[in-house]
């Protein structure tokens, strides 16, 4: 193989690599962002059971509306690199869940988001969008606000690794199915695949899986489902 090639196939992996640490960023972005919404909920009905819900809503827009919502963002993006840095992953990509669950933990994350409650609260104090009466309970039970921050981050990247086993199992279930030929069995496997494919965080090892058996797939089928595919086709079903 000459140098050239080499080269090149070196700069296409890693523009993919670049690819999908970006569509990471903008994965965990989101996700973690749902996340944190919805403690913040959870949160404030704690520490102010005494008002109703629509006060509550009130309370939660004026944080949200005075820096929080932008900070959010920022804290994500912030921690993980942090995270990146502490956990030691030079090449920006996280390889499997438990390595963004250790940045999620390195990257001071739950630290990020008190220190700009604090700064939000103090925000809407002053502009007396919010009364120092409910300013000191949220002060007070700042805790269990960042207790339900936490959990809901875990719980978020838990049923990432649940869904990612899931795809795994899949994969296993459509190799099972296309080494008998069952042609059924494929099918409802590629489509699980696809389906749980959208709803997880992009991971190089499980896209990789599934695009060869995305390529697997569409090949045997554009064939009339003729499984005797030539040592050529095999090979260009696991690059393309």
């Amino acid at each position: 193989m000459s140098e050239l090639v080499v080269e090149n196939e070196l700069k296409i992996e890693n523009s993919l690599k670049e690819k999908i640490s970006d569509f990471q960023e903008k994965f965990l972005e989101s996700d973690i962002g749902k996340a944190v919404n919805s403690a913040i909920d959870i949160g404030l009905k704690a520490v102010l059971p005494d008002l109703i819900e629509d006060q509550i809503i009130d309370i939660k827009n004026a944080i949200l509306e005075n820096g929080f919502k932008e900070g959010i963002k920022e804290v994500i993006n912030s921690g993980i690199n942090t995270g990146k840095s502490a956990i030691g992953i030079v090449t920006g990509e996280f390889e499997n869940i438990s390595q963004i669950q250790l940045a999620v933990k390195n990257g001071g994350i739950i630290d990020k988001f008190s220190e700009l409650l604090d700064y939000v609260i103090e925000l809407a104090e002053k502009k007396e969008i919010i009364n120092n009466n409910i300013s000191n309970l949220i002060k007070n039970g700042k805790n269990t606000i960042m207790e339900s921050i936490s959990n809901k981050i875990e719980d978020t990247l838990t049923n990432q690794l649940k869904s990612i086993e899931k795809i795994e199992k899949y994969c296993e279930n459509w190799n099972l199915a296309y080494s008998i030929q069952d042609i059924s069995g494929m099918e409802k496997a590629y489509n699980n695949i696809k389906n749980n494919l959208e709803k997880v965080i992009p991971l190089e090892n499980t896209l990789n899986k599934a695009r060869v058996i995305e390529n697997l797939q569409n090949l045997i089928k554009s064939k009339n489902y003729d499984f005797n595919l030539t040592e050529s086709e095999l090979r260009l079903a696991e690059k393309l």
